[in-house]
């Protein structure tokens, strides 16, 4: 089993950009350049590499190779786009791999492109490239080429010897979980084996209601391959295992002024199998809340209002304080039910709310973390 921290470090420390591996600063596939970038990348590294996996590793300094890391990305459906955009589409698997160093919300995001016999191109148009483009690796970069070229195998005894270097170990793994322990000891930190073989760590704030559990500020940590499969600083969990399996069901709170209440967003079960394989099922159990539609439109009226005051620089009232606060969330409320243009105006409110105070952008990104789960279903 491969360590994937061990994994980023070996690439970042032997290999400049290639044919096989890129690294980014970030980035965003909530908005169409972002995502067209991001799967023209994936596109030129798997026609590339017919025989070997490939790499992006995301939240490096392209200069110094400096870890700077990215906010944790939970997107389990990212398969879906893969496939919605480009015909034989490679198999794509976006990773949180978390860094002794790094702020707690911090993670180096890696992408694995695993191979694809089939030549990949676009299916159809999406920023400035058309449906049918073919992109290849160009030394460091992805560029449009005609394909009827023999695609050399270069890089599999490279890849190869990069990862066999990266396999973990008994050290590994208990240096792991004690560093787990110690990082998370104000929130309970537990571990358990799974199969002889699988490590899993997790923590959390407890709260019990009636009699039910739930925790909060959520970390799970798969040990072995040092990746982080949940991690959030806001919603309710609820957690449930067997010996052959590892359940967690997140909530959202979402509402108006006082009136809140859970919702049940995501479903994930990791199995964990007899043959040293495990695997992830990701279910959206979301079913958005219903609201009475005048109530709507004096939210929507207000949000617009506070956001105008914003950008002419106007000072807000206590009201229009107590409602910045959940500003972001009842645009997505008012976005679900059937307010197209919420969304425009909760993109244009970002830069706001990110220099008004970390926990008003936390609970914007957290917005967004359900608003991409629930497009992409």
């Amino acid at each position: 089993m491969i360590n994937k921290r061990l994994l980023i470090k070996n690439l970042l420390a032997h290999n400049d950009e290639n044919s096989f591996y890129d690294k980014k600063r970030k980035i965003d596939i909530g908005f169409k350049e972002g995502k067209a970038k991001f799967l023209k990348h994936i596109c030129a590294l798997s026609n590339s590499n017919p025989k070997n996996n490939s790499y992006i590793v995301i939240g490096v300094d392209d200069e110094d190779n400096k870890i700077i890391g990215v906010d944790f990305f939970d997107d389990s459906k990212i398969q879906n786009l893969i496939n919605a955009y480009l015909s034989n589409p490679p198999l794509v698997q976006y990773e949180n791999i978390p860094f002794p160093h790094l702020q707690d919300d911090k993670v180096v995001g890696l992408v694995t492109i695993r191979p694809n016999d089939d030549i990949t191109s676009l299916r159809k148009n999406i920023w400035k490239y058309y449906g049918g483009s073919v992109f290849f690796r160009d030394g460091s970069i992805s560029m449009p080429k005609v394909f009827d070229i023999e695609i050399k195998d270069v890089n599999s005894k490279i890849v190869a010897a990069i990862e066999n270097h990266a396999q973990n170990n008994i050290q590994l793994t208990l240096d792991g979980v004690f560093d787990f322990l110690k990082m998370r000891k104000d929130f309970n930190p537990q571990y358990k084996v799974f199969k002889e073989y699988f490590v899993l760590c997790w923590s959390g704030d407890k709260k019990q209601v009636k009699e039910e559990v739930f925790f909060s500020r959520v970390d799970i940590e798969l040990i072995n391959e040092q990746v982080r499969l949940f991690y959030s600083a806001l919603d309710e969990v609820a957690i449930s295992y067997t010996e052959q399996s590892f359940t967690i069901i997140e909530y959202v709170r979402l509402g108006f002024q006082n009136r809140f209440k859970y919702y049940k967003l995501e479903e994930t079960t990791i199995h964990f199998n007899d043959n040293a394989n495990y695997s992830i099922d990701a279910n959206l159990v979301f079913k958005p809340p219903e609201f009475d539609k005048k109530v709507l439109h004096h939210i929507y009226n207000t949000n617009n209002s506070i956001l105008e005051k914003l950008e002419k620089g106007l000072s807000l009232t206590k009201n229009d304080e107590l409602d910045l606060n959940n500003l972001a969330a009842s645009y997505l409320i008012c976005y679900l039910n059937g307010f197209e243009d919420a969304l425009l105006k909760l993109e244009y409110a970002k830069p706001y709310m990110k220099k008004s105070n970390s926990q008003l952008y936390l609970s914007y990104k957290e917005t967004i973390r359900i608003l991409r789960k629930v497009k992409y279903n």
